[in-house]
């Protein structure tokens, strides 16, 4: 078989070369040239089929396209499942990333061990040998008498060997160590990654293989390597959670047959990841002396309610510019609705340190959690606690108006079930009927909420 040529191409503006440069000399960038590769024509005609697979070029009406139920299967983890959109798709390609020691291994290996039950798996290992993973299934307790393993990082190979042993899911662990043998670069540059998760999604559309690619992150939590690779792949999956936590977070970035920004929740325990059925109850789990400066706040994850405690803490500053300070949250949107809470509330903080913190390691992404996050910094400032059993949502915005979130009566009844009485929410998420036992204040302008209180 002819070899496959290489080039290395400038990313900004084109320009090719024969061998790499620091430097491109038509446009002047630094680090800007990379290497591509150019297959052979028997090679070609197998790219040609791009990432779906396609294995004849034919024009169709958009009403002729089978719109017949994708035949999904369980991961055997409810909340894996839920973030994949309701279960693994036959021919996609997904891809893990997660810091080190967050669980990526352990959840892929406790998934296949059970799927190795009822279907034909493979489970290919490029960062550990077969000693390790096989000490940590002993650990973990999970049958290993049908799990097929290969410690392998050629891809080519690992894919001549998946056409014998014909799998229905198999896993790269990880894409960063794999390598194909037409390119010059070392497994892990960004030539070997963008190539290496081209041919698996290749490979995947057209034998109908489930593939599931673990991922490194970079020191910021993305994704590493090049953007191309969250572009080709079906679903890009993160595990989340600090090494002092026991709880991890699996959020939905991106996903082809299912909703993103969905959220599963696992603990981690001496028998590996165990899924956590009802996350709120895990993350309200408040301290018995109630103190100020803390709201419960309703944020929408995916297709679910979730419950949430913040915590503010307002304290005089000793410098000359007051520190602005939130985990879990965006620091800019805090020191945004800080200009608001002075503008439109009447409360000076700008000689005031303002740290803001979401309970149990969760990721505040949504507009909903302003009005929450202002209660509790008016609560920690004035040293006056907000009642135990009240629920907070809503969107501020910049005039002081309270706007409405989605799914505002589903977020009620969430509340509801976990026993709060009372809720201030948009004038837009008032409830048409009332809900048993609880008492809805809804707002209009942030006066109106401070005055409630």
């Amino acid at each position: 078989m002819a070899k496959a040529k290489t080039a290395y191409v400038c990313n900004d503006c084109g320009a090719d070369y024969v061998r790499w440069l620091g430097q491109c000399t038509e446009c002047k960038a630094w680090n800007t040239i990379t290497e591509v590769r150019i297959g052979t024509a028997k090679t070609a005609a197998v790219e040609r089929r791009g990432y779906a697979g396609a294995t004849l070029a034919k024009v169709q009406t958009l009403n002729e396209v089978d719109l017949e139920e994708l035949p999904r299967f369980s991961s055997t983890f409810k909340e894996f499942d839920r973030v994949l959109g309701g279960g693994i798709v036959p021919g996609s390609a997904i891809l893990i990333g997660g810091s080190p020691g967050a669980g990526k291994s352990t959840l892929l290996l406790q998934t296949m061990c059970q799927l190795a039950e009822v279907m034909p798996t493979l489970y290919v290992t490029g960062e550990e040998s077969l000693q390790q993973v096989a000490l940590r299934a002993q650990r973990l307790n999970l049958p290993t008498d049908k799990l097929r393993m290969l410690a392998e990082t050629s891809v080519e190979t690992i894919c001549d060997l998946a056409d014998k042993e014909q799998p229905r899911v198999m896993v790269i662990d990880s894409i960063q160590v794999m390598h194909l043998a037409d390119i010059q670069s070392a497994p892990g540059s960004v030539s070997q990654v963008r190539e290496c998760a081209a041919y698996l999604t290749r490979y995947a559309k057209l034998k109908g293989v489930a593939i599931l690619m673990v991922g490194h992150v970079t020191k910021d939590g993305s994704l590493a390597g090049p953007k191309v690779l969250e572009h080709c792949i079906d679903c890009s999956i993160l595990l989340e959670g600090s090494a002092d936590s026991r709880f991890r977070t699996l959020r939905g970035h991106k996903n082809r047959f299912g909703p993103a920004n969905e959220l599963g929740v696992f603990a981690m325990t001496g028998q590996g990841l165990k899924e956590v059925t009802n996350p709120s109850a895990i993350f309200l789990q408040r301290a018995e002396e109630h103190g100020s400066g803390s709201a419960v706040m309703v944020i929408w994850e995916g297709t679910r309610p979730l419950l949430v405690e913040l915590q503010a803490l307002v304290d005089a500053t000793q410098l000359a510019n007051p520190r602005r300070v939130a985990v879990g949250m965006e620091t800019t949107r805090l020191a945004m609705l800080l200009a608001v809470l002075h503008r439109h509330g009447g409360l000076h903080m700008s000689d005031q340190d303002v740290f803001v913190n979401v309970v149990g390691g969760v990721r505040v992404t949504e507009t909903g959690a302003d009005l929450a996050l202002l209660l509790a910094i008016v609560s920690s400032f004035r040293e006056q606690p907000l009642p135990r059993d009240v629920i907070i949502f809503g969107e501020v915005g910049l005039s002081g108006e309270i706007r409405p979130v989605q799914n505002g009566l589903a977020r009620l009844n969430e509340a509801a079930k976990h026993g709060f009485t009372k809720a201030i929410v948009p004038y837009g998420n008032r409830p048409k009927e009332t809900i048993a036992g609880m008492q809805v204040t809804a707002v209009k302008t942030l006066q109106e909420a401070l005055d409630t209180l």
